[in-house]
């Protein structure tokens, strides 16, 4: 079995609300996205997929909506409240039904490539150089 992986990168904000060490604050990472995808054990072909069409998927799933936004779980009245003073100064917001934590990100970004990428095996979150989360059935 053959796997390839593409790494896409993007730039936001966030807060975890209820967390007890210093990710409670508003700070920011620069988020690194490693995108797997496992050839089919019947696909004899010497290429998983371009790399280039790859890149242009996960652009478009996640860099073009998260880069340079203020990530925020739309289950926490002081994230709303932030994000609305941030639409409201013309800033980008992402809104999610869940803590912007980089499991839950993994988890998220998977499903939506997965939607558009036939054999795609995990997608690991990188918040900082060495921590990361993987997400794969």
């Amino acid at each position: 079995m053959i796997t390839v992986t593409k790494t896409v990168k993007f730039d936001a904000a966030h807060v975890l609300t209820n967390h007890q060490g210093l990710c409670k604050n508003l700070h920011g990472h620069t988020y690194r996205v490693d995108i797997s995808v496992t050839q089919a054990e019947d696909d004899a072909s010497d290429m998983v997929i371009d790399f280039k069409d790859l890149k242009k998927i996960a652009t478009e799933i996640i860099c073009d909506r998260f880069d340079h936004a203020f990530v925020y779980n739309t289950k926490s009245e002081g994230e709303t409240e932030i994000a609305a003073v941030v639409e409201r100064y013309g800033m980008r917001t992402v809104a999610l039904p869940f803590r912007s934590t980089a499991e839950n990100m993994a988890r998220m970004f998977f499903e939506e490539l997965k939607a558009r990428i036939s054999g795609v095996s995990s997608v690991k979150v990188w918040e900082t150089a060495d921590s990361c989360a993987e997400y794969r059935e």
